[in-house]
């Protein structure tokens, strides 16, 4: 039977405005033997999925650090502390896109990375009002908009236009629902 292993200890490595590097301490409840582990802290994120009127997905184009490409990608971001997950999802939507729902509908939660990431991805889904696209710009970001037909998600994903894989997921779970007619409709 598998158990849970306990936390000894956590020391923080390096600390940075997004997340924590951590090592920590766990003791194996098999031997009673400790062993260090990296982790990474870090608040909630999340991931929306706004369709339109005529059934279409609001996606951003943005160029990404880490993998230094222009990626393909539905709105999301982190968690602010004071706001909630839904609210954090509704954010982030109207500022990369311009877009707003009065809604985020929850299509549920995952877990990043669980060998890296202690946090969670929260995704949701939500019907936006019609309105002319913007692009979003700040000092360390800029957004393009794209609407995407939801019948030509499969293709995108399947054929690699979409990379990211916490937005590969949210998007299969987001497709699975919306075949099944399991969304709620606002």
């Amino acid at each position: 039977m598998i158990r849970d292993w306990k936390r000894q200890q956590t020391t923080v490595v390096q600390k940075t405005r997004i997340l924590d590097l951590c090592e920590v301490v766990d003791v194996s409840p098999y031997t009673g033997k400790t062993h260090n582990f990296v982790l990474i802290d870090s608040r909630a994120w999340v991931n929306m999925v706004p369709i339109t009127a005529r059934e279409e997905i609001v996606m951003i184009r943005q160029f990404r650090h880490g993998s230094q490409q222009v990626t393909f990608e539905i709105p999301g971001g982190m968690n602010d502390p004071a706001e909630s997950p839904a609210e954090a999802a509704l954010r982030e939507c109207h500022e990369e896109t311009g877009y707003s729902a009065k809604v985020a509908h929850c299509l549920g939660e995952l877990n990043p990375n669980p060998a890296l990431f202690n946090n969670t991805l929260h995704t949701f889904y939500g019907f936006v009002s019609e309105t002319t696209p913007s692009e979003y710009s700040s000092e360390t970001e800029k957004t393009e908009v794209e609407l995407v037909p939801i019948d030509a998600l499969k293709p995108l994903l399947l054929g690699g236009g979409i990379g990211h894989a916490l937005v590969c997921a949210t998007l299969w779970r987001f497709l699975y629902m919306w075949e099944k007619k399991e969304l709620a409709l606002d």
